[in-house]
């Protein structure tokens, strides 16, 4: 399809310069007269909440690296149908990604992707002068590039304003504004990053709000809609088929404050194969939505509502007989922590979670996180024995007293200088693990999974 919608990528030199803050209030700001859809680049879940909250449309994963580009400029082109502009907010550093020699997975490489110009977000709190060679060096890095210009954020008074837009416009790069020192614009954080926009739900429309006036008072919305409108038109063509008039089984998904992590591209595979979703919430619902046949347990805080899972007893004995009655489930991180026998909370609380797989959570003091290639070690309900695909992984749990002769579900693939390591649970009907996948990495992913819940529903046992 042809696809020509204005479009620009939101960068930065570093996480914490801000610009999840600019790319949402932009949104927020833009969105007062036009149609915005946003992107995140990367695997974060927390960022694209309040990109929906901002747009009113929901914002979509651009990752290079776990999903095939072909896929990638599909979940682009399918997204931004009906709207006017594109803001993509990138991740991390503007070329950091999967590694340090290649730009595979970074925010440069999904600027290139999509021939989007980027504004490059400078946290210039602690500088003046020396933001105008911080900026040549992102700009001239590389040539393949279109660093188009610059906001500044963090600014303590209009002299600071004024010299430190004197030197970036020395080297050429316009400024197009700037945001100053502001505590309301500071989305409060914790272990896992920022508060989810579900969370701050009764202050959140204050906070877009705000966001989206200072955007409008201190930067040139006029001129970044004029670069933005520069990217050229794009030939991107959608392998997403469209859904079967009648769905072959209805999935369970959980969906409260406590798991909150999917990638909505997951959702429309789940559906494209077949089936219909029907939502619950594990902390307020007593018992699994009737007449399903599989259960999706995503990601998000089960450690920060331990107390209220462990109390919603109907629910969790709900889940067991779901287990024991061979019906298809997968969870992965957060699901994963919920279906084992319990969580130890930050403060040494233990409270009893589903115990359908084998092992404790217990909260760490150290994040593990980072891209992961998996191999499954046997049949499981995603991937056949030895199929392989990529996913994220990102918690600061342990899962303990595990047995030695756990059924593992995957083989981590090892990088240069590491060591393979077994990952996850899996069973007949149960695949848990602390990965997360992105379904579009590998077709069949949600293919199975759809069919394993078709085949169960119908009586006849998964193989």
């Amino acid at each position: 399809m042809r696809v020509d919608i204005s479009r620009l990528v939101i960068g930065a030199p570093a996480s914490g310069s801000g610009k999840s803050t600019v790319a949402t209030g932009l949104m927020a700001a833009l969105s007062r007269d036009q149609v915005v859809q946003g992107f995140k680049v990367g695997p974060d879940y927390i960022d694209p909440g309040y990109h929906t909250a901002a747009t009113g449309r929901v914002s979509r994963n651009l990752d290079t690296w776990m999903s095939p580009i072909s896929q990638v400029e599909g979940t682009f082109a399918r997204a931004v149908q009906g709207a006017d502009i594109a803001v993509i907010e990138g991740v991390m550093g503007l070329f950091d990604g999967y590694d340090a020699m290649t730009e595979s997975g970074s925010t440069a490489e999904v600027a290139k992707l999509f021939h989007a110009p980027v504004i490059l977000v400078l946290d210039v709190g602690k500088m003046a002068r020396s933001a105008g060679a911080l900026a040549l060096g992102y700009r001239d890095f590389d040539p393949a590039l279109n660093v188009a210009g610059v906001i500044c954020n963090n600014i303590g008074s209009e002299k600071h304003a004024l010299w430190v837009t004197q030197a970036i416009e020395a080297i050429g790069l316009p400024v197009l504004g700037w945001l100053p020192r502001e505590s309301v614009l500071h989305v409060p954080e914790r272990h896992l990053g920022l508060y989810t926009a579900i969370e701050r739900a009764t202050e959140i429309d204050t906070f877009l709000q705000r966001a989206a006036e200072l955007v409008a008072q201190h930067i040139d919305l006029k001129q970044l809609r004029s670069i933005a409108g520069l990217a050229p038109s794009m030939e991107l063509y959608d392998t997403l088929a469209q859904p079967p008039e009648t769905s072959l089984t209805r999935i369970a998904v959980a969906g409260d404050e406590a798991f909150c992590f999917y990638y909505e591209d997951n959702f429309d595979w789940l559906r494209a194969a077949g089936a219909e979703l029907i939502f619950f919430s594990p902390l307020r619902d007593a018992a699994l939505p009737e007449g399903i046949g599989g259960l999706y347990l995503g990601g998000g805080y089960p450690e920060l509502y331990a107390e209220q899972l462990a109390a919603n007893t109907s629910l969790i004995q709900t889940i067991r007989s779901f287990v024991d009655a061979r019906m298809p489930v997968y969870a992965e991180c957060g699901g994963l922590m919920f279906l084992t026998e319990s969580i130890t909370d930050l403060n040494g609380r233990i409270y009893p979670m589903a115990g359908v797989v084998p092992g404790r959570a217990q909260m760490a003091g150290c994040l593990t996180m980072g891209y992961r290639e998996v191999k499954a070690a046997q049949n499981t309900l995603l991937l056949a024995c030895g199929g392989r695909t990529r996913g994220h992984e990102f918690h600061y749990s342990d899962w303990i007293d595990r047995p030695d002769d756990l059924s593992h579900a995957y083989e981590i693939v090892s990088r240069p200088g590491e060591t393979v390591r077994a990952e996850g649970y899996a069973r007949e009907n149960l695949l848990a693990s602390y990965i997360h996948l992105h379904f579009s990495a590998n077709l069949d992913l949600a293919r199975n999974f759809v069919c394993a819940c078709a085949r169960r529903q119908e009586g006849t046992l998964v193989s």
